[in-house]
């Protein structure tokens, strides 16, 4: 995996698939790396080129801020750079889909098709977020990672699959605190509903039927406001690629694809 420069923060990257195929970039949920997107992996490279990273702060990337989505766009900008990579096809997941919503208004000429999976483009209390700063600061990522993970996971999938949340819980522990917190304040100021209506790409939003973190009413919203953009309802609650690894990829493949 390459060690990307995105303006003096090392970048851990992954490409994988077909060369020559259609470029699909993945965009991780806040307290994931890029191995969060390993239940898709096997059918997605089949069809795209598949470029995987670590945002600032998570992973095997640097924790070197400022944080903030203008940042985390020029961040995913200089990985296409660096690749020599002109236009992608994007998905990002909760923080992934927000950094989305910045590149498709902000940077449309690097963007194909849009596909925003259990995101936001606005909170409109921001104390949760900020609240999880101190808890964070002072106790760790373990002062919230229970919290955490029952937003993330039904009880039901829980109890189903106690190995694939264990593993989901375990990489976010290993977050580092400074960037976890740089992320929640990035969040906190999270504000892109004047964006929504410059974007004019094709345009998915995925929403958790179950999904408290980022509700369905968030992902209407996003859909009513940006042009011609369609949404699909999973059983999920907020990780929906986890929790419904299959009716996903198929949801992503056929909206790539389809003429």
């Amino acid at each position: 995996m390459p060690l990307i420069d995105a303006d003096g923060c090392l970048l851990n990257v992954s490409v994988e698939g077909r060369d020559g195929a259609p470029t699909l970039m993945l965009s991780n949920s806040l307290g994931c790396r890029l191995e969060m997107w390993q239940p898709q992996m096997k059918a997605l490279t089949q069809l795209f080129r598949v470029v995987r990273y670590d945002r600032r702060g998570h992973g095997k990337s640097q924790v070197t801020g400022p944080y903030s989505f203008e940042r985390f766009g020029r961040d995913a900008l200089a990985i296409l750079d660096d690749l020599n990579i002109d236009k992608v096809h994007w998905c990002g997941l909760s923080m992934g889909g927000m950094v989305g919503q910045w590149l498709a208004a902000n940077a449309p000429e690097r963007i194909d098709r849009l596909i925003l999976a259990n995101t936001t483009c606005y909170y409109p209390d921001p104390a949760p977020m900020k609240n999880r700063i101190p808890l964070v600061r002072d106790g760790g990522i373990a002062a919230i990672a229970d919290t955490v993970i029952n937003n993330w996971l039904t009880e039901d999938f829980r109890e189903r699959e106690p190995q694939a949340t264990a593993n989901l819980k375990a990489m976010l522990l290993a977050t580092p605190v400074e960037g976890y917190i740089g992320c929640c304040e990035a969040l906190s100021t999270l504000d892109h509903r004047e964006l929504l209506p410059k974007i004019d790409k094709r345009t998915l939003v995925i929403a958790g039927r179950h999904d408290n973190s980022t509700p369905v009413a968030s992902a209407e919203f996003m859909r009513s406001r940006i042009p011609g953009a369609s949404m699909t309802l999973l059983d999920a609650a907020h990780i929906s690629n986890i929790e419904q690894p299959h009716a996903f990829v198929d949801v992503v493949i056929g909206f790539l694809t389809q003429r």
